[in-house]
């Protein structure tokens, strides 16, 4: 086997941040684990933001990942809801930033460009090529955990790691 390159996909949120870790070795993709950091919607907002720290710190210590891919920030109309989650982005970013790791954003769109082809592809068809790719024998569950493997296949497609 050739040498491996580790990646973590991260669908960012406050309430729930979902996680993807892959690894790329002899021009594959190999699905390692996937899940979600879940916060107290009772706890204050920097507790929960310290939960998100320690929970993306933890996932770095354990698997150390060559690299991260992260979403975006999206939002259609509440511009307020977007607030939490962009200090919950800041939150992952800091500490990913503390490990020296590289960070690379995408736009949802990207992200469904890259792993099925079209960027106008629904959460179905993203969920299921995502599957497909990582050989699963089902859509990956919860969704957030499922948007940050797809993700971690964008940082894959787009970064040229398909051959480390």
């Amino acid at each position: 086997m050739t040498r491996s390159h580790r990646i973590l996909g991260i669908d960012p949120g406050l309430a729930s941040i979902g996680w993807g870790i892959i690894e790329v070795g002899d021009g594959r993709l190999h699905h390692c684990a996937h899940g979600v950091i879940v916060t107290d919607k009772d706890e204050s907002m920097g507790a929960r933001l310290l939960a998100i720290s320690n929970g993306i710190a933890g996932l770095l210590s354990e698997w150390k990942p060559a690299s991260v891919g992260m979403e975006t920030l999206f939002f259609w109309k509440n511009v307020t809801s977007a607030f939490p989650v962009a200090e919950a982005r800041g939150a992952i970013r800091l500490t990913i930033a503390r490990e020296g790791i590289e960070l690379i954003d995408f736009s949802p769109t990207a992200i469904k460009q890259a792993v099925v082809g079209t960027s106008r592809a629904d959460k179905n068809q993203v969920q299921e090529m995502v599957k497909l790719l990582l050989g699963l024998p089902g859509k990956p569950k919860p969704d957030h955990a499922a948007d940050a493997l797809a993700a971690a296949i964008c940082l894959w497609h787009s970064s040229g790691f398909r051959n480390p």
